[in-house]
């Protein structure tokens, strides 16, 4: 992990957030997040929200952010649904056909981006593309299957096996039902959320951000493609990645800074110091037997256990109980 002697938001022109797990937990305002977020907006960060979520629409996803105390507008917003819209865009001439296997917001984003959607193989549609929608019919999936067998090329919004359910549970997400038309076609889609490059590369184009930071809750998906796309990252601890997980994290996994919330946008964050076998930050130095010492911010002594554990790939977790995560 890196250091930065400024406050994040003033260190990069736009912060590029998650949703769920970062701003809200299902429709509950993380606690402080929106303060944060108003924070840093006055401080000149410019906000964009990228959601794998294909089967809202943007300004669905705006009004949603009003609920939670967050401000924004529908240009403020960045799906894959309109990722893969773009990529099929590019790809084919305005106005081809496109079968939607998913939602609303997959119909609008094509629409916008001047391609036809449609619901039957029989259209001849030049692609299929696949994304999340409650109470997707087995006929539409269907449709999707006998146009892809036919030759359309296979899009799907995002590969997210699971999606967060009410209470902690968990749901079948796109990438699971995206198994249905690859089982039968045996075609592999082209997955335009992320980790993937596509919504990250829409997510430049759309925001124009010349020093992003991407800010996320999961390793596989916001961190990881953050990496891919060559950018800095800051993991927040409000969704599914807790210590012990961001201790294992192989490479492509790893964030450039890590908070326990947004509020680690506004904040100075120290570097991690390597004297000999020790490692420090801020109050706390961890040794080579990664024993942990010292006093103040935990998570400082959480980026230098990181740093310890990423360097040697030895086994952190027992230092995780001294600094009470």
């Amino acid at each position: 992990m890196r250091g930065s002697d400024r406050p994040l938001a003033e260190a990069y022109d736009v912060g590029v957030l998650d949703l769920d797990g970062v701003v809200y937990v299902g429709h509950d305002p993380i606690p402080g997040a929106a303060g944060a977020l108003a924070k840093a907006r006055a401080s000149g960060m410019r906000l964009a929200f990228a959601t794998n979520n294909a089967s809202r629409t943007p300004s669905a996803t705006a009004a949603l952010l009003g609920d939670v105390g967050v401000p924004a507008v529908a240009e403020d917003v960045v799906t894959s649904a309109q990722a893969a819209a773009r990529l099929l865009a590019e790809r084919f001439p305005r106005d081809a056909k496109v079968l939607v296997v998913g939602g609303m917001g997959l119909r609008q984003a094509l629409r916008a981006a001047g391609l036809r959607p449609v619901s039957t193989a029989s259209e001849k549609p030049v692609a299929v593309v696949q994304g999340y929608a409650p109470g997707l019919a087995y006929d539409l999936m269907a449709e999707g299957c006998l146009a892809v067998a036919a030759g359309a090329l296979f899009v799907a919004s995002n590969g997210d096996t699971t999606i967060p359910g009410r209470g902690g549970t968990i749901k079948p997400g796109n990438g699971a039902l995206v198994q249905v038309i690859r089982a039968a076609t045996k075609v592999d889609p082209i997955i335009t959320g992320k980790p993937e490059l596509p919504l990250h590369r829409e997510t430049i184009l759309r925001t124009g951000a010349e020093r992003p930071l991407i800010v996320g809750d999961r390793l596989d998906t916001d961190i990881e493609g953050a990496n891919n796309g060559g950018a800095d990252s800051l993991l927040v601890l409000t969704g599914v990645t807790d210590p012990r997980t961001l201790l294992a994290a192989p490479p492509q996994h790893r964030p450039t800074y890590v908070a326990r919330d947004l509020n680690g946008l506004l904040t100075p964050h120290p570097g991690v110091r390597h004297d000999g076998a020790e490692y420090a930050c801020g109050g706390w130095t961890v040794a080579e037997d990664m024993s942990v010492r010292g006093d103040g911010d935990p998570i400082d002594g959480l980026r230098a256990l990181c740093a310890a554990a990423w360097e040697s790939g030895g086994n952190g977790e027992q230092g995780l109980a001294a600094l009470g995560l």
